[in-house]
């Protein structure tokens, strides 16, 4: 399990629990957390559930693959650096103490 932080574009912080296995998307989903609305429920074909990643944690995971570098052209004010979909980052004990951040919006 790893402690993650939302935090809402308000700056609106949410920390919680989400169990190994599942997705940082799914995370803020079962947690009713607002601002990621992954409208094709993690399936990588749209950009709703992109979030800027703390810079501290850019290097500590997985690289982006072809098919989340493409969708998020589609994501709104994306960051080369910190922005990830968080429907491809998987949950494990590594990404303990995570902070993501979400956008303004989602499109």
């Amino acid at each position: 399990m790893a402690k993650i932080t939302y935090i809402e574009f308000n700056g609106t912080e949410h920390v919680v629990d989400v169990p190994n296995g599942l997705t940082v998307m799914e995370g803020a989903r079962d947690n009713n957390i607002p601002g990621i609305e992954a409208d094709c429920g993690g399936a990588c074909a749209c950009s709703t559930c992109h979030v800027y990643v703390d810079a501290s944690w850019v290097g500590k995971l997985p690289q982006k693959d072809p098919m989340e570098e493409d969708m998020l052209d589609f994501a709104y004010e994306p960051d080369p650096e910190t922005s990830r979909l968080t429907c491809q980052l998987k949950v494990t004990d590594d990404l303990d103490g995570l902070v993501v951040r979400m956008p303004e919006k989602q499109i």
